[in-house]
């Protein structure tokens, strides 16, 4: 475990656990370990999937620890810059990541959460964004990729009244893909991660890319975006061998190339 970081692999399916007692919250060297982690974890050719989860039942990731705010305006803007920069790495990265949401995903964990390309949740779970109840907004991209994943008006009800909601409110509205039953919680993810993990990872990389880098542009410029993705994947090994494999009736054997 590397400052509150754990991982392991099994298979092409890599598990990040955050395990930061008593409550999970993200302080700066969880946010750096997690960082590296993601870095390291792409870097690995044998890594096509990840799983993201808290240690323990009952915290996800309760919040960015305050405490870490900082006591100057600088800090806290560096602060709140770092988080945001790991969101958008995540965001970004060639792995799908589904979160494993197994208890409070609060503030700046909903945050980590909804930079998951997936998220299944514990049916004890409950998310929510209370910054409000401090004075506060979030600002790891809370206010932005909340009404992106539900709409503007469930998402200004959760960021407005800074109440969290159970899982199956969480489903219902969108933020969340499926519910589970808690002691199934790491079996359903790790079985979402695998399904992600035999794909062809040159196409899940630019499908990744072309909805991070497309869906908020004027639809003719998302269409471009789309294009080059389409191209780059055309380009690859594995589209050869997807198109091979699919006359011969056989099953890919993707090279990530």
């Amino acid at each position: 475990m590397a400052e509150g970081v754990e991982r392991d692999r099994d298979g092409s399916v890599a598990t990040v656990t955050i395990n930061h007692p008593p409550a999970n919250a993200l302080s700066r060297a969880v946010v750096a370990a997690l960082d590296r982690a993601l870095d390291e974890l792409a870097a690995d050719p044998r890594v096509r999937a990840l799983v993201l989860t808290g240690a323990g039942e009952r915290f996800f990731v309760a919040g960015a620890d305050i405490r870490e705010f900082g006591t100057s305006a600088e800090e806290t803007r560096g602060w709140i810059a770092a988080g945001q920069a790991l969101t958008l790495r995540m965001t970004r990265s060639r792995l799908p990541i589904v979160a494993a949401v197994n208890g409070y995903a609060l503030g700046g964990g909903l945050e980590l959460a909804m930079a998951c390309d997936i998220r299944v949740a514990s049916a004890t779970a409950r998310l929510g964004q209370p910054e409000v109840n401090l004075g506060l907004i979030p600002g790891w991209g809370g206010t932005q990729r909340l009404p992106r994943l539900v709409g503007r008006g469930a998402a200004l009800a959760l960021l407005l009244g800074g109440d969290p909601v159970d899982a199956n409110t969480a489903e219902r509205i969108g933020l969340v893909h499926q519910v589970a039953p808690a002691d199934q919680l790491r079996a359903r993810a790790h079985e979402f991660a695998q399904r992600l993990a035999a794909q062809a990872p040159v196409a899940v990389a630019e499908i990744k890319r072309a909805v991070a880098d497309g869906l908020d542009r004027p639809l003719e410029a998302g269409l471009a975006v789309e294009l080059d993705g389409f191209m780059a994947a055309f380009a690859s090994s594995d589209a050869a061998e997807g198109v091979a494999a699919f006359l011969a009736k056989r099953p890919p054997a993707w090279s990530g190339t």
